[in-house]
Order: structure tokens, then sequence, then C-alpha cells
């Protein structure tokens, strides 16, 4: 078989990666076709309850309490 071909199950979903902001960088840079992304401010958003991570693609980020990444809408 080909190395040309993506084996199935090869991608991974946000609540897949590490609990490290590391992680969600890689994540985010492979989601956006290799563009960097980076970290523009964090934040405790009291409405959550937790620390929040707003990134250069717009989207904010938080770990829910297994350390799980989501995506927090405002």
């Amino acid at each position: 078989m080909s190395s040309a071909f993506v084996k199935e199950g090869d991608a991974q979903w946000l609540h897949e990666i590490g609990p490290s902001m590391n992680a969600l960088l890689v994540f985010l840079q492979h989601e956006n076709g290799g563009i960097r992304i980076y970290e523009r401010k964090n934040y405790f958003n009291p409405t959550e309850g937790r620390d929040v991570y707003q990134m250069s693609d717009g989207l904010s980020y938080a770990k829910n309490d297994e350390g799980k990444w989501y995506i927090v809408w405002d």
C-alpha cells in the first residue's frame, strides 16, 4: 500500500489531544493548513469557571475537569 494514502482513523478531534498548550498549538496549526496559531490572551472566565485561552484563529479554548480541550462559545 502506498504511503500516499491516509490511514483511516488518523484524524484527531480536539477533545482527543493532550492537555498541554503545546498540544493545542500543534493541533490548531495542523487543522489550519500549517498556518501558525498563537495565544492572544488568557483570562479567567467566571461563567466557565476556568481559564480560557483566546487564540489567533479567532476561537477561545478551555479545558474541562478531565483536562480535555473544548471551544468556548462567548
